[in-house]
């Protein structure tokens, strides 16, 4: 995104200072987003304080907590298979033994990835794929006491979501097919990952869950449907979509059974970034069944749905399922990209028994809650109440908190990793989750990959 020079003045403002856009306008849509959540039960209402420089320069983060490095791009993996990959992206935490954490990562890596996830046998989709996921398990303390191959052969693994039985739900944001960018098999699919053994899961792509851009997924918990974002990069943009298992809630491998994919139509709203006010809603929403899930002619976005067409959003990534509802963000919107209009960030909410869509959150300049970068990616409830969100933009790189009062806060702010003094070079942060029970933050830095464990008074 390009900013004005008086909006870079303030960012780097705050870069410097971690002071935060406290005392903003707030409608109220997050305490409306959180009620009923167990996020809710220990109400976060202010930050942890300003950012303490760290003196190792990999992250900084308020008085009282601090940090472990799990793994770094590059070092040896310890299950021996290879070095640890490139380019971490999405990831969840799950139950282990004795109070420990399986942690899922993501490995974004394109076709000419830094650093490949490693061929394994058995658990290789394609072997000219570079992406995939690995994953670790932790002990009770944040020990890591392994990290291996968790599938490859993959593409572009953005980001994904944890099912109710403890499986990990990856998915490839790329339409490559075979014979594109060196590849074997065709990309663009959802792939399940068994934390605590990758084997019983294997390198099986979920067909029937179709074949596009995919960014991340949540599943409803009471009905087994799963909810899937589109993060498309040029119009006609994204979709919205949810599948609807044969085997809904059937444990792992169960969705391997198939089932319909379907696509949602608002109608009379085209475009998601046409609604600006917070609190809007629509009901009566329509989901049409999708033409050809494998996208074997055209791109899902470009078939023909029909009377009335279907509804597109720019940039629609993080999802996540909270109550009675799912959310997904829609990270920004430009107009001179194609979009029905500007915005910063959003979040919406479906709820599908009224089959109702409610525009909850508006980030930005003059709106309900004013980041003070750029646009939210990856976004999880915090045990203290509110979001932990990581910005997805230029300059220096944050995870900002998000109190139910609206009020912004700096959590975490990475180092300046690659480039100069003059033109400095930040690694996004991606994959923000916490442990079971709420003691340990995890988040990645995208470049170079590295994976944090973040501990502190999380519940002050």
């Amino acid at each position: 995104m390009t900013m004005s020079s008086n909006e870079a003045t303030r960012r780097q403002v705050l870069a410097r200072t971690g002071a935060l856009g406290a005392g903003i306008a707030f409608t109220g849509a997050l305490s409306e987003l959180l009620a009923g959540t167990a996020a809710a039960q220990s109400l976060g209402h202010t930050g942890y304080g300003p950012l303490v420089p760290d003196p190792d320069g990999l992250l900084d983060l308020p008085r009282g907590f601090r940090y472990r490095v799990l793994s770094r791009e590059g070092d040896r993996l310890r299950s021996g298979e290879g070095p640890v990959p490139s380019n971490h992206d999405g990831m969840s935490a799950f139950p282990a033994r004795s109070g420990g954490v399986h942690l899922v990562r993501n490995h974004e890596n394109r076709a000419d990835g830094r650093v490949p996830v490693p061929t394994v046998e058995g658990l290789t989709y394609d072997p000219e794929g570079k992406g995939g996921c690995t994953a670790l398990t932790l002990d009770s303390r944040n020990r890591v006491l392994s990290e291996r191959v968790a599938i490859a052969g993959t593409a572009v693994n953005c980001a994904g979501g944890p099912t109710p039985w403890h499986t990990w739900l990856t998915c490839e944001e790329t339409e490559d097919k075979a014979g594109t960018n060196g590849y074997t098999k065709d990309h663009g699919f959802i792939f399940e990952v068994d934390p605590a053994d990758p084997h019983r899961t294997g390198a099986v792509p979920l067909t029937a869950m179709g074949r596009f851009q995919h960014e991340a997924i949540a599943v409803d918990p009471r009905r087994g449907v799963v909810y899937e974002t589109e993060d498309a990069f040029e119009r006609p943009f994204g979709l919205f979509y949810r599948f609807l298992p044969r085997k809904p809630l059937g444990g792992r491998g169960s969705l391997r059974a198939g089932g319909r994919l379907q696509a949602m139509r608002v109608p009379g709203v085209p475009d998601l970034s046409s609604i600006q006010e917070t609190g809007a809603a629509f009901d009566g929403v329509e989901w049409v069944d999708v033409p050809d899930p494998l996208a074997a002619g055209t791109p899902i976005r470009f078939q023909d749905f029909g009377r009335g067409g279907i509804t597109h959003a720019q940039k629609l990534e993080g999802c996540y399922w909270g109550g009675e509802c799912v959310y997904f963000v829609s990270s920004f919107a430009h107009s001179d990209e194609g979009s029905a209009a500007d915005h910063y960030g959003q979040i919406w909410r479906y709820d599908p028994e009224r089959r109702r869509l409610t525009l909850v959150i508006v980030f930005g300049p003059d709106t309900d809650v004013q980041l003070p970068g750029e646009s939210p990616d990856n976004i999880c409830l915090a045990p203290s109440g509110g979001l932990m969100v990581c910005e997805d933009g230029g300059g220096a790189q944050h995870v900002f908190g998000v109190t139910r009062r609206g009020e912004v806060y700096a959590m975490a702010r990475g180092a300046q990793n690659i480039g100069t003094p003059q033109e400095p070079e930040w690694g996004e942060f991606a994959g923000v989750t916490f442990s079971p029970d709420g003691d340990t933050m995890y988040v990645n830095c995208y470049t170079p990959g590295t994976t944090f464990a973040v501990t502190g008074p999380w519940r002050r």
